[in-house]
């Protein structure tokens, strides 16, 4: 009951705060013994499941809280999906109530009526046919601390490349959140995190709400980011830790400098990133920035693979660190052989015993996610390790490009297309090639104001061959004002491929 304690040590401490409203500790704590009282009203005890689509608001901290408080099983609903997406997961995840931020009304009560299970529904924020209001659930309850409180837990979704998304289920404590956490000296009387992505994702969620409130933290959240607004909040609030992804810092780097010198962020202590390879030449920026305060793991849904500090990746740049764990990272060939130093290859992590997952419902999933000897699995990435045992990571196999038998890894054509001035940012792919079976295409979306021309396409490949082998470049550009992107930020690469795949067929 960690909230609970942190209300009895300092009870007017802000805990959580937004565009929509503000908590305390006093106030998150009483509202989350609320939060087990309702559910139980409605039937819903210790060891059920329950399904919470909400955006970055205080009620989701409140919702959050009270599941863990009382051994109830939480999965947190990407509120992008479709009705028949998120009923999928409510029906999967065998939710008994369904918890929905009325601001996503007609998703919510689409998923709701193929949900039968899921017989107690509580909206936030405004109405739903068929939901209680959860300030009327929440005030008709008693707000004293809950006898015998049992610790909950969190199973995610991942999205995953191929068919439906799958729970990830852990029976133990996963060494994830608990890593980073002990990484960092927290003052709860000064420090404040600041949460800039969607808090249904594991990384937000752990990073920007779970570790924060553990340590008796403030939490600023954003309900959608924005680089200006981000260097606002850090001033307004005197932000000291954030959790990002790659995209982010490059949109902070290039910020104009008046707008960057415009605020104070003298308060930052470190800034926690993963989720995508970070292009060394935006990282060194943002250090020179704002110092040497950014630190990286490896790691997923499903496991935790490396970590590493900013002055171990300023002596090796681009590197993600060591394994967590002895022998925790292996990196294979195709046939399962290991590789030595410098070799690219898959890369897979141990999962140890405690905290080692399963995909909810699906043995045989669970099963073929493993190796052979059913203690390593893998994400899909490539990487190597140097001759000091750091590892780096090259690209998801997934987006390697294959052109006349040579590998090309896209992340690294990204990098160097980042550091020209009229990008805002860069997706490379493989395209069909009768001769070569691939070959390398750039899309690029450029900074406002700047207008695409076949001349800045010319300029951008000799942008890249100035600094990259040439069969590593682009042997043509396509221009977007928009590309497609997950909600963490991270570009959506299958999406592209398949588009021009789709047009190269017709």
């Amino acid at each position: 009951m960690t909230v609970a304690y942190w209300a009895a040590e300092a009870p007017d401490r802000m805990a959580i705060t937004s565009d929509v409203g503000t908590r305390t500790y006093g106030e998150l704590n009483a509202r989350a013994n609320q939060v087990v009282r309702a559910l139980r009203r409605r039937g819903v005890q210790a060891g059920d499941a329950v399904a919470l689509m909400c955006g970055n608001r205080p009620e989701f901290a409140e919702a959050y809280s009270g599941c863990l408080r009382t051994g109830i099983r939480l999965t947190t609903i990407n509120w992008h999906l479709t009705a028949d997406e998120a009923a999928y997961i409510i029906d999967n995840c065998e939710a008994k109530a369904f918890i929905a931020d009325a601001r996503f009304a007609e998703a919510a009560l689409g998923a709701a009526e193929q949900s039968p299970g899921a017989t107690a529904r509580l909206a936030i924020g405004g109405k739903i046919d068929g939901f209680d209001a959860w300030e009327d659930a929440l005030a008709a309850e008693d707000d004293t601390d809950i006898d015998e409180p049992k610790l909950g837990s969190t199973m995610l979704y991942t999205s995953g490349t191929t068919g439906r998304p799958k729970g990830v289920l852990r029976r133990g404590t996963a060494p994830t959140a608990t890593s980073v956490a002990t990484a960092f000296t927290y003052d709860p009387t000064t420090d404040v995190a600041l949460c800039t992505g969607p808090l249904y994702h594991a990384a937000p969620l752990a990073f920007s709400l779970s570790v924060p409130l553990i340590n008796g933290l403030g939490v600023v959240l954003m309900d959608g980011w924005d680089a200006e607004d981000t260097l606002r909040l850090i001033e307004r609030h005197r932000v000291t830790h954030s959790h990002m992804v790659p995209t982010m810092f490059h949109r902070l780097v290039t910020l104009p400098d008046d707008v960057r010198t415009k605020y104070d962020t003298s308060s930052l202590k470190a800034i926690l990133h993963g989720a995508a390879p970070c292009p060394v030449a935006v990282k060194q920026s943002l250090m020179d920035w704002l110092g040497p305060i950014v630190w990286e793991y490896y790691a997923a849904t499903e496991g935790w693979g490396s970590f590493v500090t900013p002055d171990e990746w300023l002596a090796k740049p681009g590197t993600v660190g060591k394994p967590s764990f002895e022998d925790g990272v292996r990196i294979l060939d195709d046939d399962m052989k290991p590789l030595g130093v410098g070799e690219i290859g898959t890369l897979y992590l141990l999962a140890p015993q405690a905290g080692r997952f399963e995909y909810y419902g699906d043995p045989d999933k669970t099963t073929g996610a493993y190796l052979d000897t059913g203690d390593y699995f893998t994400l899909g990435d490539m990487g190597y390790f140097d001759e000091d045992g750091y590892l780096f990571l090259t690209d998801r196999s997934a987006n390697l490009i294959i052109s006349g038998g040579v590998n090309i890894y896209p992340a690294e054509v990204d990098a160097v297309l980042l550091q020209h001035p009229a990008v805002a940012d860069a997706a490379t792919i493989g395209i069909p090639n009768d001769e070569w079976g691939e070959e390398v295409k750039a899309v690029v979306e450029l900074k406002r104001d700047v207008a695409p021309t076949p001349e800045l396409a010319a300029e951008l490949m000799a942008h890249c061959r100035a600094a990259l082998a040439g069969y590593k470049c682009p042997r043509s550009v396509d221009f977007t004002d928009a590309l497609p992107r997950h909600d963490t930020g991270k570009i959506y690469k299958r999406f592209l491929r398949d588009q021009y795949r789709e047009a190269a067929n017709k």
